[in-house]
């Protein structure tokens, strides 16, 4: 299947930076190699949201690391639904579960982890991580594991 026929929004678009914590700029592609299992992994290191107590701004490295099955995430639409996160007001923790359950939904992975390494604010600094493997698979014995090994 053409890529062209994929329907995708944002990519080769004028960019529309979204105001507000927005999951339906995500778009995704067919992936191309559905028998094989590979690693995708983006770094994200201009990541920022706002602490919802104080309204200070939190910037951050999001690393995003799946195993794709039928459906990929569109690099751009991840793009801008990250930059949605800029004036949202979520816990460190809050970010990075919200961020995998949303490419949970979005492409039903074989695999995904989210790390969130996040700048030191008042001399301490907080790196949640979070995974996820298809239940009842050797995915989920990976997720298992990595949660561990983390």
């Amino acid at each position: 299947m053409s890529r062209e026929n994929e329907h995708l929004r944002a990519l080769g678009n004028n960019t529309d930076y979204s105001k507000d914590y927005n999951p339906s700029l995500l778009e995704t592609f067919e992936n191309q190699h559905p028998e094989n299992d590979y690693w995708v992994e983006f770094l994200c290191p201009e990541f920022t949201t706002l602490c919802p107590i104080t309204g200070q701004p939190d910037f951050a490295e999001i690393r995003i690391k799946y195993i794709p099955d039928q459906r990929m995430i569109e690099s751009k639409s991840l793009k801008l639904y990250l930059f949605s996160f800029r004036n949202h007001g979520d816990f460190h923790e809050d970010c990075v579960n919200i961020i995998m359950k949303d490419l949970i939904k979005l492409m039903d992975p074989r695999y995904i982890e989210v790390l969130g390494i996040f700048v030191p604010r008042g001399g301490i600094a907080i790196h949640p991580y979070a995974n996820y493997g298809r239940p009842e698979t050797k995915y989920e014995r990976l997720a298992e594991k990595r949660l561990w090994e983390h």
